[in-house]
């Protein structure tokens, strides 16, 4: 093991032995020597244009990995940027860890470059926020950090390294010295000896020896009485139905083990989120289409990892008379706007696979009740279809996204940024397998794509990579196409472009008579990702789709991402979709 020199070695050191490969960062004189010494031991440094994006892409690795993803961001500003991505990784409830350097602390308050309350700005936003004062307290404190993250609700953590805990003594004493005033005075002398002073409270204990550990993770185990209960009450019911949400995915090893459990347990499952691909293509109890009429049907509802928020018509979805099952790490989350029946405090992948251990279960694939829930998704994909034949001048969204379904590879992972096209990309994408679908989760992020797909391509290099963009969300991801060529990250980039932001505008107009704000152009956005050395494909045709696709493939396995811009029709598919 290479010896720590200074407080950057240590950081390092640390991230190495909780297995972190990769670290995401925009550079800045606070964190060089994070930078510098994770690269010395092997640590991938992934350097982006926006913070935004490091976080981001730390968030997709916790998800895909289960190991906290580590984003490294700079003082001030570098903080600010990275704030709407931490906020987003709270909601979507991702572990990762953020490191911030900080301005030096003799010097806190007094007017340095970069100089504000990071603590206080970042703290509503996640976990725990940290902030070492001792070079003797960084290892300990970032085992802390790893440990919160994946404790009980995963979620990000903050911990600011002021950089004056990351250099070497000797440096650090010798910026102390020179800062110091030279002269004589009783004020001149208290000025150094309090600085010298300071100096050595940072150091104090940094001589004495630290050996990182990684302390086993151990996932909260529900309750056996209330999985019983759950038993109990799906063993009774004539109409059961389940929700799966990304929170059942939290231990990324079990999902394999998770899809196990559903088909032994038997009932029509609906997926959400990262749960999206969780039984591949066409599993027979996974259902897609009219999903609140089936709850307002059912008579016992499992929701795994799911909260009663906007997305279950904040509990009214369900019906009053049916038995709701609750299993959530958060308990305020299983009680969100809706009681439960029976509430399952843990994580709820182990009580999926738990509950399917408890059979025997009626085995119900061929019942009445599935086969209704098969017909109506029948119906709905016929509907489908006839929009997919409405003719137009330029691509339909439906045919587009068919055809990206039809020729996507079977280890594809689609990420998801937009609003009306990647939502109806959700209709039509068929997820192949588990963690194959990434979108920002419940907080409805705009400017995921590029950050989420960074960490896609690292953390799953032997998997063809999608990334569907809204002309609206291409907007916050074109700089980083320079980031894919520098790194040869093959990705296939579609953006939707339908010179509109047409989720907020398809309401506005019909409501308020005026589109002012919702109006964009058929920009050359392909001409911009080939400006930063990607190869740029236009579409303005369907007999144009399928050739497009296939050379951005081709180019993607090359290591040189690829993006299709596509012009397509607007039209009428989402009317009435906003939330509320």
């Amino acid at each position: 093991m290479q010896e720590a020199r200074h407080g950057g070695d240590r950081i390092a050191e640390t991230l190495a032995a909780h297995g972190v490969l990769r670290l995401y960062t925009l550079c800045g004189g606070h964190i060089s020597p994070i930078l510098t010494a994770a690269k010395a031991r092997g640590i991938r440094v992934l350097d982006v244009r926006d913070e935004a994006t490091a976080v981001f892409a730390a968030d997709a690795e916790g998800r895909l990995t289960g190991i906290p993803g580590v984003a490294a961001v700079t003082a001030g500003p570098g903080l600010t940027n990275a704030i709407t991505a931490m906020q987003n990784a709270r909601l979507a409830q991702s572990p990762l860890i953020l490191l911030c350097g900080g301005v030096p602390t003799a010097l806190r308050g007094r007017g340095a470059l970069q100089d504000i309350d990071q603590r206080a700005a970042i703290a509503p936003h996640v976990k725990r926020a940290m902030q070492v004062r001792r070079v003797a307290d960084l290892q300990p404190a970032l085992e802390a950090a790893f440990a919160t993250a994946r404790a009980g609700v995963p979620g990000p953590v903050f911990l600011e390294a002021p950089v004056d805990l990351l250099y070497d003594e000797a440096t650090i004493r010798s910026w102390y010295a020179q800062a110091a005033s030279k002269g004589k005075s009783l004020a001149d002398r208290a000025q150094r000896w309090y600085l010298n002073r300071h100096a050595a409270r940072l150091f104090a204990g940094s001589h004495r020896a630290h050996t990182p550990t990684d302390a086993p993770h151990d996932l909260p185990m529900p309750s056996h009485a209330r999985i019983a209960s759950a038993h109990v009450a799906l063993q009774r019911a004539e109409r059961p139905l389940a929700v799966i949400g990304s929170q059942a995915l939290s231990a990324p090893q079990n999902a394999r083990a998770i899809a196990d459990a559903i088909g032994a347990i038997g009932i029509p499952v609906y997926l959400s989120g990262m749960a999206r691909g969780l039984l591949g293509r066409e599993h027979p109890l996974q259902m897609r289409h009219r999903r609140r009429e089936a709850l307002r049907e059912a008579d016992c509802v499992v929701l795994a990892g799911v909260p009663c928020d906007f997305r279950l018509g904040y509990g009214a979805d369900i019906r009053r008379s049916s038995t709701l099952v609750a299993a959530n790490r958060s308990r305020a989350d299983a009680g969100l706007n809706r009681r439960p029946t029976i509430a399952a405090i843990g994580d709820a992948g182990l009580f999926l696979t738990s509950l399917a251990r408890r059979g025997p279960w009626k085995n119900a694939p061929g019942n009445d009740w599935i086969a209704r829930l098969r017909e109506r998704h029948a119906e709905r994909e016929r509907e489908i279809s006839e929009t997919e034949r409405r003719p137009g001048e330029y691509v339909n969204a439906i045919s587009l996204l068919r055809a990206i379904d039809r020729c996507a590879d079977e280890r594809a992972i689609f990420v998801a940024d937009g609003g009306d096209f990647v939502a109806t990309a959700s209709y039509v994408l068929r997820p192949r397998a588990p963690l194959s679908w990434l979108d920002p989760g419940v907080f409805g992020t705009l400017g995921v794509g590029a950050g989420f797909s960074l960490a896609a391509a690292l953390a799953r290099p032997q998997s063809e990579l999608w990334a569907l963009f809204g002309d609206g969300a291409c907007g916050y991801a074109l700089a980083e196409f320079d980031t894919f060529v520098r790194h040869r990250i093959g990705l296939i980039a579609v953006v939707g472009n339908d010179a509109c932001w047409s989720q907020i505008a398809r309401e506005q107009v019909k409501m308020l008579g005026d589109d002012v704000g919702t109006v964009l152009a058929r920009t050359a956005y392909h001409e911009v990702a080939a400006g930063f050395g990607a190869l740029g494909i236009l579409v303005k045709s369907e007999s144009e789709i399928e050739p497009a696709l296939a050379r951005a493939r081709e180019s993607a396995r090359n290591g040189v991402p690829a993006l299709v811009n596509v012009w397509l029709e607007r039209n009428d598919f989402r009317e009435g979709s906003i939330s509320m």
